[in-house]
């Protein structure tokens, strides 16, 4: 979300003294920028505010420096990769999408391959140990996949590629190294 700092300039000393309250709803750039033009106004600020202003500044400087892995960007890729092999999939089948339910399932559980997706580009680590839980329960229905590539070749190779694609996102974000290993 940005914030336009113009808007907050044609605001009052008391109006955007609320910004830099303690218990202020507003973004922290908005309560940054409330602090520049108080001071640009000549505002005195407590050494509290102060104090306050400086932690929003270092929080956004901090959250700026966070560099993530490449192997959690490839890993993302991958599983955003195999959630479009499912809406692929889904268009080939789309006549089994004949009921309320069934539309919702599927689209709960892309939504779901997308999340996780998106959370491994975020560089988050629980979440190679959630996808690896998840691949082990999906492993019992290989039994179904192969099954598939009997009945269907199109779909049989469509759920290869991705459990292949979902070993492959694995093996990278495990090979990424632990944080506290890292000096």
């Amino acid at each position: 979300m940005s914030v336009d700092k113009r808007i907050l300039e044609k605001q009052s000393n008391q109006e955007l003294e609320q910004y830099i309250l303690p218990q202020s709803k507003w973004v922290d750039d908005a309560k940054i920028y409330a602090f520049e033009i108080l001071k640009s106004r000549g505002y005195e600020f407590s050494p509290e505010q102060m104090k306050r202003n400086q932690d929003l500044i270092n929080t956004k400087t901090e959250r700026k420096n966070i560099i993530i892995h490449p192997n959690y960007k490839r890993s993302a890729e991958l599983i955003y990769l195999t959630g479009a092999l499912g809406v692929g999939n889904l268009i080939w089948h789309y006549e089994t999408l004949d009921s309320g339910i069934k539309i919702f399932i599927a689209l709960v559980s892309l939504a779901f391959m997308f999340g996780i997706g998106y959370l491994i580009s975020r560089g988050n680590e629980w979440i190679k140990y959630v996808l690896l839980v998840l691949f082990a329960l999906g492993l019992i229905g290989i039994i179904f996949i192969i099954a598939n590539l009997a009945k269907d070749p199109v779909t049989g190779v469509i759920n290869i590629v991705q459990t292949l694609l979902q070993i492959w996102a694995l093996v990278l974000l495990f090979k990424v190294p632990n944080k506290k290993e890292n000096p």
